[in-house]
This record gives structure tokens, sequence and C-alpha cells, in this order.
């Protein structure tokens, strides 16, 4: 990434062989409104105990031969905001995780991250419990898992799929002589999940969206609305229940999407 712009300020991230992004702390006291530039690095001074290798470093000034300069990754520049006393500082913080949040999904997609192990008993234990010992049953678990995201085992998952994942083995309907099919209440079912997650990520990101367009996000809202009258009368008409997930936080900026289904109630 070569540049970022919050409040109509453009950062110069410094490169690094880390794959971090960078940010001087001249520029980071700018951006939080500081009259002087050697703001941040008064702060770090005085709460340096605080802080990380990987949230702050002395590196070779890119603009002045011989000297040097500290930068803040954008973890660093989260904890700065904590320290800061400007007006600004709050709004920048919610910005700075909303790009943690862009560049760990973008990592994940870049370096194609599978499923941890922890993650892979997960899925494991999913398929144990519902198969029952039967070993016919267990396989055609996976083999129907395995077909529905296109790899050739259930470790090959890649680790933003994995609360899908989840969905789908727990909510695959089972016949009792042990055949897997998905019949019309099923779809219907997963529509309804589906559509319940969208909800929440839009009740979390709706009133950022606003500002960009406040009267494209009244309408949808709207939309929301009627969703969720349809996702009710659905359900009761198929007389099937809602997972009971955490969605007022599955979707926060903090909550990486290969953690969400620690939400899992």
């Amino acid at each position: 990434m070569n540049s970022l712009t919050f409040n109509s300020m453009q950062f110069h991230p410094i490169q690094s062989n880390d794959d971090q992004i960078w940010i001087t702390s001249s520029e980071l006291a700018r951006a939080l409104g500081y009259a002087r530039e050697d703001s941040v690095s008064r702060i770090y001074d005085r709460k340096s105990d605080e802080f990380t290798s990987d949230m702050t470093k002395i590196v070779p000034n890119p603009q002045t031969v011989n000297l040097t300069v500290r930068v803040f990754s954008l973890r660093g520049c989260h904890l700065i905001t904590f320290f800061a006393r400007t007006e600004v500082g709050k709004e920048f913080r919610k910005w700075v995780l909303d790009v943690l949040d862009k560049e760990s999904l973008q990592q994940q997609i870049d370096t194609r991250v599978k499923i941890s192990a922890e993650q892979q008993a997960e899925l494991k234990e999913i398929v144990d419990r519902r198969a029952q010992g039967e070993r016919r049953l267990h396989a055609e678990m996976w083999a129907r898992h395995n077909k529905h995201f296109r790899i050739a085992r259930y470790s090959d998952l890649l680790a933003i799929h994995f609360q899908d994942a989840v969905n789908y083995l727990e909510t695959l309907e089972i016949k009792s002589k042990g055949n897997i099919y998905i019949d019309e209440k099923q779809s219907l079912e997963m529509l309804c999940v589906h559509a319940r997650f969208f909800q929440a990520w839009w009740s979390t990101h709706s009133p950022a969206l606003a500002k960009l367009n406040p009267l494209l996000v009244s309408m949808l809202n709207d939309n929301m609305f009627s969703m969720s009258s349809a996702i009710s009368g659905v359900s009761k008409k198929c007389g099937f229940a809602m997972p009971n997930y955490d969605y007022d936080h599955m979707f926060e900026l903090k909550t990486l999407p290969h953690e969400r289904y620690r939400l899992l109630k």
C-alpha cells in the first residue's frame, strides 16, 4: 500500500520487509491535530514501556540522509490514540481499526491462509458428532463439504471461509439411512441464515456508509426492516430456529474474519 488518506491528509507509509504499514511520528502527529511534529514522539517517550517492537521502531529517514525517524505500525498508531488528547483522536482510532481489518483480510486473500489446526479440529468435531460413528456418513459429509468449497481436502479450506464451513456442516440435513440431501426447507433456512449475517454486517457498518450516501443508506434501512419480517415469517412457517450467533459483535472491526467462529454461543 503506497498511500493512505485520513480526513484529506495523505500519509506516505515507510517501506519495510515485514509487510506492515509504518507511519512516521511527524505525519501521525499532524493527523491527530497536533501543531508540533514531535508531539507523538514526546508521547512515546512517556509511555515507551507499553509499546512492543512490532508497534514502533527507528528507521533511516527517507527524506534526509544520515538521519533516522521513528515510525509506528497501525497497531502502534492505535495505541498512541489512547494517550493523545486531541478532538480528532477518537475518530482516528476508528479509522485505524478499519484499515487494520481491511489489511488483515487482504493478507489472508493474498497469501491464501488456510485454516489452523484448531479450526480443523473444530470442523472434524462437527462431522464426527453428526456422523455418530457411521463411516459412510462420515465420508459423505466430507465429500459434500469439499465439493461445496471446491477443495481436495478439508485442511485446504481458506481461513476466510471457516465460518461458512461451520454453518454448512451444522445445517447439512441427514436422513436416517445416512444419505445427505438439501431440500427446500433447508435451502430456505440457509438463505435466512445468510440474510441474518448480512443484517449484522449492515448494522455494524451502515453508520459509516451513511456519511458517504445518507439517502442510499436510508433506502436500504427500509429493506432491512422488510428482510427482518421476511426472515421471521419464513422461520415460523418452516419451523426452524435461527442459529444463536453473537450477531451484534460478529462484524465489529476488531473481530478478525478467522476469529468469528468463537462468537458461537
